[in-house]
């Protein structure tokens, strides 16, 4: 089929008016860098100032409009959205680590799902014509046939992941009953430099390889997952994004990732590989752990018809690249 949208993405951001939640996470940094790059008008939602975020240190924060509050506020989201005349919506903001939703569903289902109806209220109240929510290929839940495509069925068991599928979801149906043009985003693990959440994997091989100890691996190592490098994760938003400005992709879900596999030993391996580190990996666990899938990955094949996005980032070399930016922030890791 002919593509809707072709790379290089966001061109329909010049001149937006863009508000941004989690834009001091991993991929919101990025996002909202890429986006003032390309001409967007910036504001972004944070709960707290932090500054050991990739967005502070880097001095992208600077050049947007921050409002600070909570997503649970649903007349700040509305006043932020009509106050600032938004045209298009990020929404990355989540509690987005899988033990802390384990330990804490309520608070996770109040940021995931309380937060993303707020978000999408404000949006119906001031009609946006473009918004992008974040779910995660998480919602799919434990699966025996991979990869992932996104006419299968949300079969999340799990607090976290049942989070994202709920405001899967619900974000659907604002297109489905109110005309909304909003997508969702089912992501793979997203990797790079900025990530400060060392229960995950590869922020916390770095920090291990930074300081001279052994990295941490939480299961026995077998667990596979699907990487993909941050800046092909905007790549993909921006390939949505056009998408949605060309009239088409409401009330869809749309894959991302690399679509391969690789189990969480390798992927310590290869980093410590790519470091030059000899330490041996201290594995923990005996299977995989409590609450989490053991295997998953995507075929993004839908967003590639549709837009020509493809995963460019080789494993070792967004390996490389996120090793460097630690290197040039070691800060971003501590506290």
């Amino acid at each position: 089929m002919a593509l809707l949208v072709s790379p290089p993405f966001g061109a329909s951001l010049a001149g937006s008016r863009l508000l941004v939640t989690g834009s001091n996470g991993l991929l919101g940094s990025w996002f909202t860098r890429r986006a003032l790059l390309l001409g967007a008008d910036v504001t972004v939602l944070r709960l707290e100032p932090q500054s050991n975020s990739a967005l502070v240190l880097e001095g992208v924060e600077s050049e947007c409009r921050v409002v600070e509050g909570n997503l649970l506020d649903g007349e700040l989201i509305t006043a932020t959205v009509a106050d600032n005349e938004v045209d298009t919506i990020v929404h990355l903001a989540a509690q987005a680590i899988v033990g802390t939703a384990n330990q804490s569903p309520r608070g996770t289902f109040e940021a995931n799902v309380t937060g993303t109806w707020n978000v999408l209220e404000a949006a119906r109240l001031a009609d946006v014509p473009r918004v992008v929510v974040a779910s995660s290929d998480k919602a799919y839940g434990e699966s025996e046939v991979l990869p992932y495509v996104e006419t299968m069925p949300l079969q999340a068991s799990h607090p976290y992941d049942a989070s994202k599928a709920a405001a899967d979801i619900i974000s659907r149906s604002y297109w489905a009953t109110y005309g909304m043009p909003v997508a969702v985003t089912r992501l793979a693990n997203i990797y790079g430099g900025g990530d400060r959440n060392l229960s995950r994997l590869i922020p916390e091989t770095v920090a291990a390889i930074l300081s001279g100890r052994a990295p941490v691996i939480r299961s026995d190592g077998s667990p596979e997952r699907d990487f993909l490098f941050v800046d092909d994760a905007v790549d993909a938003y921006l390939a949505i994004l056009d998408l949605l400005a060309a009239g088409a992709g409401g009330g869809e879900a749309f894959n991302a990732g690399s679509g391969i596999p690789r189990r969480a030993l390798d992927v310590v391996s290869s980093l410590c590989a790519v470091a030059d580190f000899d330490g041996e990996p201290e594995v923990l666990g005996e299977g995989d752990l409590k609450g989490e899938i053991d295997r998953q990955w995507n075929d993004s094949t839908k967003l590639r018809s549709a837009t020509g996005w493809t995963a460019l980032t080789q494993f070792e070399q967004g390996l490389a690249a996120t090793l460097q930016w630690y290197r040039e922030h070691p800060q971003s890791l501590a506290g």
